[in-house]
């Protein structure tokens, strides 16, 4: 479907109630359009776990003008099937990510070697002290 009006529509069709109680939902599936305008956006939410996002912002349920509750669920699997034609995981969707050199690349923080804190023993008082820019203190961790 092209645009989320369609998708609530299809929602009305389902549960009853009008637009309005669903729009809001298509419209945060296809939010990655405002970063990807082509069919890659879907890659962000249109998946199993997007599905579930979608549940945990908006609740379990709603109420739509009709009185109806409906699981907010079966809306996100009726969005990305609509649109995908199934329900892929987001494994489905980052296995078609070719890596990149800059994607593999690991840099220590501030160029140092390990990340040190210094961290007191069981039951010691933390003191405050001053060290000079560029000296590792403490434990490695």
């Amino acid at each position: 479907m092209a645009h989320c009006f369609y998708h609530a529509l299809s929602s009305v069709r389902k549960w009853g109630g009008t637009v309005d109680d669903y729009l809001p939902l298509h419209q945060w599936f296809d939010q990655s359009k405002a970063i990807l305008a082509d069919p890659r956006h879907r890659a962000l939410r249109h998946h199993a776990e997007g599905i579930f996002m979608l549940e945990a912002i908006f609740g379990e349920t709603l109420v739509n003008a009709d009185g109806r509750v409906v699981p907010v669920r079966l809306v996100g699997e009726q969005h990305v099937r609509e649109d995908l034609g199934s329900i892929p995981s987001f494994a489905d969707w980052a296995r078609l990510i070719t890596p990149q050199a800059w994607m593999l690349r690991g840099n220590p923080l501030d160029g140092a070697e390990g990340v040190t804190i210094d961290m007191p023993g069981r039951g010691e008082a933390v003191a405050p002290r001053s060290v000079p820019p560029g000296h590792a203190v403490g434990t490695v961790i």
